[in-house]
């Protein structure tokens, strides 16, 4: 095990800005693990999810079940990258319980990727297949009217992360 100390990264971004490619960046320059919040959801309740509202139910399930796990992560000494989405003040407040609780430190990464370079990705990924999840062009617009950008009073290291390339 690594001496550094522990080292909890979230990541803040619209769909397809690419909080997933840069999460898995992360973790092959820090060493730290990547939890997936897509690919839990998929598995446990992919069948369940046909709304924003059941999305909203069963991830605030997973956060629940997750958060202890992560605590313990932390606490033994390995970094953890959070590929959960850190978009609404309510989902950073979770993840300021997190941080709180263990007492390590971290990084709030904010992916700062104009709508339509999104759409453009969403697009791709959606005929790649390979994501757990497709997503509409009108359901994009549906999740990203909750977008709302972190505030200074949330207390987050924050570090932005500007794309544009389609």
């Amino acid at each position: 095990m690594s001496s550094a100390k522990p080292m909890l990264h979230m990541i803040c971004g619209k769909i397809a800005s690419g909080k997933s490619t840069l999460a898995q960046q992360i973790v092959v320059e820090c060493g730290a693990l990547r939890i997936s919040e897509d690919e839990w959801l998929a598995k446990l309740f992919g069948d369940q999810m046909s709304s924003i509202a059941d999305f909203a139910r069963c991830s605030e399930k997973l956060r629940d079940a997750m958060g202890p796990h992560v605590l313990d992560l932390l606490g033994a000494g390995v970094s953890v990258v959070l590929d959960f989405q850190a978009n609404t003040v309510s989902s950073r407040q979770w993840l300021r319980s997190l941080i709180d609780c263990s007492g390590v430190d971290h990084v709030l990464h904010v992916l700062d990727v104009p709508d339509a370079v999104c759409k453009a990705r969403l697009d791709r990924r959606n005929a790649s297949g390979s994501h757990e999840f497709i997503v509409s062009e009108s359901q994009f617009d549906q999740i990203a009217a909750y977008f709302v950008p972190p505030a200074e009073d949330e207390r987050f290291n924050t570090v932005t992360h500007r794309g544009g390339s389609l």
